[in-house]
């Protein structure tokens, strides 16, 4: 949200009163704020958070290159700061609507870019006294890129601000904001970073404050995710063109007479690249349902097939439930621990309609098929920061797979 904050003193903008009143802090819908954009960020790539502000009221000065520069930091600060956003008065405030979002979801304040700015700055004065952190994008408005030299030039306002309520300017660099919504461009899936620095006395000039926040920017921006050399191989697979016939052929045979269920496919793939999770869920999910009606062709046909895992128990208790439900009886199957393939199989022998078969399977499997894909998908944006023990995580999916796999198949024996 750009505020470029001068003193220039010409013709000021038309605000009721309303607009002009700056609500005293409360922390719970800081606390709800700071919840709600970490929450949004968190899905779309995540964000990362070094450095803490001081303890008690100071200004916050940061570089701008998005509008989601706002959220970034809404999402980072302390909630026991309720901070509050300077916001530009001739666009969040232009009318009710926006000024109202503005005010809820990002704790906005007016700032008048074409005089009076100064006076609404200085009115947050008692605000910061009482310990809030007063937020501003000091060079006006939003940079195009991302390097060091594109921070721009501070305005003195926000500095005028700390002067005046003798509190620290914190400087903020903010690095990634620009490749998730560039200015002028469309939301993209990226990581946003925070740094958080010293802070500096209400003395420092604006080459200063810009220097440091540039720097911290500069630091931020240079940053590499350290990541696994795994996962690079497991997302590329799953990205490419390569992704949706294995999750198809995989989940297919599993219907069959493999007997590692896709979500385990989906587990690896999903969690090394988020972003591919929708389609190869829908794939797995299509193989399936592929798979199951060609086991009933084959089972109907009296051709046997290979069952590795299952037991004679597995089999009566499904020959019982398809005897008194029909097809809806695979409404169990992703909740019992037997596997597809059994109920596939002893379906195509009870004669179950094609079509009914076809409506049910979809129903149960697709509500645990897109679960998990999804699922797993949230947990890799989640752990996005901490790719490199993936292998890590292989490993223990791999023995929680082993030891869930075994109790199940004793667990049906006998």
């Amino acid at each position: 949200m750009p505020t470029r904050t001068t003193a220039r003193t010409t013709t000021r903008p038309t605000l009721s009163a309303k607009d002009l009143t700056v609500p005293a802090p409360r922390r719970g819908p800081a606390l709800l704020r700071r919840a709600l954009w970490w929450g949004v960020l968190t899905l779309t790539g995540g964000v990362e958070r070094r450095g803490r502000l001081p303890e008690g009221g100071c200004v916050v000065v940061a570089n701008h290159s998005s509008h989601a520069d706002t959220a970034a930091l809404l999402a980072a600060l302390d909630a026991r700061h309720t901070p509050a956003i300077g916001a530009a008065a001739d666009y969040w405030f232009a009318s009710p609507w926006r000024s109202r979002i503005c005010r809820r979801l990002a704790a906005g304040f007016p700032v008048r870019r074409k005089g009076g700015g100064t006076d609404d700055l200085l009115a947050m004065s008692d605000d910061l006294r009482a310990g809030r952190a007063v937020v501003l994008f000091p060079e006006g408005t939003r940079a195009p890129g991302a390097a060091d030299s594109e921070v721009g030039s501070f305005h003195r306002g926000a500095l005028l601000l700390a002067e005046h309520a003798q509190v620290p300017v914190v400087p903020v660099g903010i690095a990634g904001t620009n490749r998730l919504l560039p200015k002028h461009g469309r939301l993209r899936s990226a990581l946003v970073r925070i740094r958080i620095g010293e802070p500096l006395p209400a003395s420092v000039t604006p080459e200063q404050a810009r220097d440091a926040v540039a720097a911290l920017h500069r630091r931020t921006n240079e940053e590499s995710l350290r990541d696994s050399v795994v996962r690079r191989r497991v997302a590329a697979v799953a990205a490419s063109r390569r992704g949706l016939p294995i999750a198809f052929l995989w989940a297919g045979a599993e219907a069959l007479s493999w007997p590692l269920m896709p979500e385990l496919l989906l587990a690896v793939a999903c969690v090394a690249a988020p972003r591919a999770a929708l389609k190869l869920s829908v794939t797995a999910l299509a193989g399936s349902l592929a798979g199951s009606l060609l086991a009933l062709q084959l089972a109907s046909s009296g051709t046997p097939l290979p069952a590795p895992l299952t037991t004679d128990r597995m089999y009566s208790t499904v020959r019982t439930q398809l005897a008194a439900e029909g097809a809806a009886a695979v409404r169990h199957q992703p909740w019992n621990g037997i596997p597809f393939k059994v109920y596939a199989a002893e379906a195509g022998r009870a004669d179950v309609p094609r079509a009914d078969w076809l409506v049910a399977s979809a129903t149960a499997r697709g509500t645990r098929t897109l679960a998990v894909g999804l699922g797993f998908a949230a947990f890799g944006m989640l752990m996005r920061r901490w790719r490199r023990f993936y292998p890590g995580y292989l490993v223990l999916l791999g023995a929680g797979f082993t030891v869930g796999l075994t109790l199940i198949v004793l667990g049906w024996s006998g």
